[in-house]
């Protein structure tokens, strides 16, 4: 082999490694499958991944919304819901009965016997007008099996509907009503994920409709027509 061929091979040689260690380091995830800490929930065609319960994280999401409990706070954020472990955060399962403002921004609509529910993350949520928000429901049972149908849009509390103006995809706007929802609430002192707003009853009528007033000058100033 002349000294001009031996030099060719060489560099063919230095080249198929050099494509063998990218492909090394660059695996096929369709082959190796997602994070270990991640579950792709398949219940009644949601097909979505979420962190697994168990997993830990160093922080939570900034939209995340903090729900005071006996024990200590959950915090929720898209549909998952983690609480505080040491310097870091655990994932949980719901806590069922308590309220959030706003639907994960996926979820599969679940009928059981005529009653709408909404999934995602292994958690149902139902809609409750007398707190208006979502409350954590246990899972439903019934005979026959819950059906499911294509989402639809769930009630919008006091004729509160909000559509994007500007092209923002779904996790855009489950941060902006979550960001939103937070301000509003320490703008009014009225918070729909605790038990009455918050406040005393004599007072949840007023406080309701400044939360609702602040939700909408809110949204209104990210780009969405509130209605």
């Amino acid at each position: 082999m002349t000294p001009m061929r031996r030099a060719g091979w060489l560099a063919l040689a230095a080249l198929a490694l050099a494509v063998g260690a990218a492909q090394a380091q660059s695996p096929d995830h369709a082959h190796y499958g997602p994070h270990p800490n991640q579950h792709y929930d398949v219940h009644y065609g949601h097909n979505h991944y979420y962190p697994a319960h168990g997993a830990y994280v160093a922080t939570v999401p900034h939209s995340a919304v903090i729900i005071n409990r006996p024990g200590g706070p959950y915090y929720y954020a898209s549909g998952v819901w983690y609480r505080p472990y040491g310097g870091t955060y655990v994932v949980v399962t719901a806590p069922v009965g308590v309220f959030v403002p706003v639907l994960p921004p996926y979820y599969t609509t679940v009928y059981v016997g005529g009653v709408p529910y909404y999934y995602a993350n292994d958690t149902y949520y139902s809609w409750d007008a007398a707190q208006n928000g979502y409350e954590v429901a246990a899972p439903p049972s019934a005979d026959p099996p819950p059906t499911t149908q294509s989402p639809v849009p769930p009630p919008s509390g006091d004729d509160l509907y909000v559509y994007p103006q500007s092209g923002q995809s779904d996790q855009q706007q489950a941060s902006d009503k979550y960001e939103c929802h937070k301000w509003a609430s320490s703008q009014s002192g009225f918070d729909p994920t605790q038990s009455g707003g918050g406040v005393p009853p004599e007072q949840a009528g007023p406080a309701r409709d400044n939360y609702q007033r602040a939700m909408r000058a809110c949204l209104e100033g990210r780009g969405y027509s509130v209605r």
